[in-house]
């Protein structure tokens, strides 16, 4: 990512023509404006770098093994400083024996339905220094309620001789009616006519992912009973493999007419059955 190239400027811009162009690309792609919301976090990024004189002095002048993004040593991470370092307690992990400020934790809200593809968005947070951070949080398929996200070196910064701290993106999924979840699996129920269920049908099942799926439901079919459909619930985090929908099937409450129905329908059949 060149910030130079984010932001249309040299890399022998003076500081004000770098804040002068930062002011011009944040009211263009501004997301009240009705700009990208990753185009936004990026010119932020950009300034945000470009616009300290260490950052940016070590972002023109590199150095082996330092992850710019952030602000620590590797430690032999190929992710550190990306959304999949520490993802969810797994991957690598990283030592900080000396001080440093104070992490920062931040919620993520995202869809029921969300979970199925992922979700970008973008946070904002105040520090301690009175800055306002913008960050671009993705948060991957999978994910679920109580999930934590980590970012080196996006926390505090109240004690400037200490490196940040981290900031901690932790995830809360809304509810959806009708729906619930099992691990990788979808558990969703279908309201089904009790003529239908004597004779059987087949009804239309609307996925999370937009999908309509058929689903054969075999003559005698009770009231609770439960099939299932193979690669259609929630990518598990880490192979990606998706999980099962579970259907609960329900019978409708016959009204009177249909009881009446029903109930010839039972003294025929006996009748039958009898002579």
């Amino acid at each position: 990512m060149d910030y130079y190239q984010i932001l249309g400027v040299s890399r022998n811009a003076s500081p004000q023509e770098i804040k002068k162009a930062y002011k011009k690309q944040a009211m263009e792609h501004h997301p009240d404006r009705g700009g990208d919301h990753n185009k936004f976090a990026e010119i932020n990024s950009a300034y945000e770098v470009l616009s300290n004189a260490d950052k940016k002095a070590a972002y023109d002048n590199p150095q082996p093994q330092f992850n710019f993004n952030s602000n620590h040593f590797s430690s032999g991470n190929p992710f550190a400083g990306t959304p999949f370092d520490h993802i969810f307690g797994q991957g690598f992990h990283q030592q900080h024996n000396a001080p440093r400020n104070r992490d920062i934790t931040v919620g993520a809200t995202i869809e029921f339905d969300e979970v199925i593809i992922g979700k970008n968005l973008v946070i904002q947070y105040r520090l301690q220094s009175q800055k306002l951070e913008t960050v671009n949080v993705e948060i991957p398929p999978g994910a679920k309620s109580g999930d934590t996200i980590k970012y080196q070196g996006l926390g505090d910064d109240g004690h400037r001789q200490f490196p940040r701290g981290d900031l901690n993106v932790r995830i809360h999924v809304k509810s959806k009616k009708n729906w619930d979840r099992e691990g990788d699996n979808l558990i969703t129920k279908k309201t089904i006519n009790v003529f239908d269920l004597l004779l059987g049908c087949v009804i239309i099942v609307n996925t999370l992912d937009g999908k309509k799926v058929k689903l054969n439901i075999p003559k005698g079919t009770k009231h609770g009973q439960v099939f299932s459909i193979p690669g259609y619930g929630i990518p598990n985090l880490n192979t990606g493999k998706k999980g099962n929908l579970y259907v609960g099937i329900e019978s409708d409450v016959p009204k009177i007419e249909e009881e009446r129905i029903l109930h010839s329908i039972a003294v025929i059949r006996n009748q039958v059955y009898t002579d």
